[in-house]
């Protein structure tokens, strides 16, 4: 359904610092890097749509994160919802929610919430049970 997700920045350099980390702990890798642009995208180890893409604003104003946008970025079990949501609080990520089920979604919809230093809201979720 997505081909791609595109994620503003006002520091490209801050919000790649909170980024490289937490994309690596879900095993994605860098599909794209430019630094000039300056961009960067991510995708799963095959290269396989959606990619997540991370920049500056394209029409040269300022990045104002919106109310009720989110990003969810799945993670193949709960202790990678873990791992990710204590990668991201080391890296200047501020909690919306810590991982655990919530099970007004489904009884196996477990996730973290958090926000960037931009202040843009992700989700990390697994929709699978407890191994």
């Amino acid at each position: 359904m997505l081909s791609h997700v595109t994620v503003a920045t006002r520091d490209f350099p801050q919000a790649r610092r909170f980024y490289e980390p937490v994309m690596a702990a879900l095993g994605l890798r860098i599909m794209y890097f430019n630094d000039t642009t300056p961009f960067i995208s991510w995708a799963n180890q095959a290269g396989d749509r959606p990619w997540f893409f991370l920049t500056l604003p394209q029409n040269g104003s300022t990045h104002e994160p919106g109310n009720g946008q989110m990003n969810a970025l799945l993670a193949p079990d709960r202790a990678t919802v873990d791992h990710v949501y204590s990668v991201a609080m080391e890296n200047l990520g501020r909690c919306e929610g810590p991982p655990g089920l919530r099970l007004h979604y489904h009884a196996d919809f477990y996730a973290a919430y958090v926000r960037d230093p931009d202040g843009n809201k992700l989700c990390f979720v697994c929709h699978e049970p407890e191994a």
